[in-house]
């Protein structure tokens, strides 16, 4: 992140190193809470579509790790705040991070919501169209790595290319939704594992939600604007 973007020039050298250390961590934290996010989905996406309930569980535990990195990344943060007397831009930064590690942890919990459906999928038989939900699983993965990779720079405009591909997201959950509805009605001893795609099917579509939510705080960090991307 460029002293542009972040904008001001504290007065003191020694104030600004410390900002900039800090500010370095707190980066650090919430690209790693993407990248962990990221595997999350993925790793949900394929305990559900082998049923494997021992990855499924992997998951789930794995969600802590998502949740301390928050923990630390909004303690550092109000440290950074607290101590550093951050200006305008540099707050705007700050508070920015500090909603995109929220978002990323409830990406998490979903993650591990997806995951207690893959578990809950596991000792019953293979469902017609469930190929479609693992579809799904991967665009929403892919979506998670598009908006860390443009928080990295602040790209305003990769920001709004991923926001863009969340339609895409929103139409996969509709087929999803529309097709195992109707296996369900045809044949009501489906109705378990349909029940459970349908929820994990939701979990994935908000997750691309909450990824807009990101693009959004980023085209905010560059530009300054509130922007509703998913109207």
């Amino acid at each position: 992140m460029s002293d542009e973007v972040l904008g001001g020039n504290p007065p003191s050298h020694g104030i600004r190193t410390g900002y900039d250390q800090a500010l370095t961590e707190i980066k650090d934290g919430v690209l790693r809470m993407g990248s962990l996010v990221e595997e999350q989905v993925r790793d949900a996406i394929g305990a559900l579509t082998s049923h494997n309930v021992d990855a499924a569980v992997a998951v789930i535990q794995g969600d802590r790790k998502i949740n301390e990195l928050q923990q630390r990344t909004v303690a550092l943060i109000a440290g950074a705040i607290a101590t550093q007397n951050p200006v305008a831009r540099d707050l705007r930064y700050l508070l920015t991070l500090d909603h995109v590690a929220y978002e990323l942890e409830r990406m998490g919990d979903h993650a591990s919501s997806v995951a207690k459906q893959a578990r809950r999928l596991a000792p019953l038989p293979p469902l017609k169209d469930a190929d479609r939900l693992a579809e799904l699983g991967v665009q929403v993965a892919e979506l998670v790595r598009g908006v860390t990779h443009a928080l990295v720079d602040a790209d305003e405009h990769a920001a709004r290319r991923v926001a863009a591909l969340d339609d895409d997201v929103d139409a996969g959950y509709r087929r999803i939704f529309d097709a195992v509805l109707n296996v369900m009605r045809e044949d009501s001893s489906t109705v378990d594992a349909g029940t459970a795609i349908l929820f994990a099917a939701h979990y994935l579509e908000r997750i691309g939600d909450r990824v807009t939510n990101i693009a959004e705080d980023i085209v905010f960090l560059a530009s300054g604007e509130v922007e509703d991307l998913n109207p």
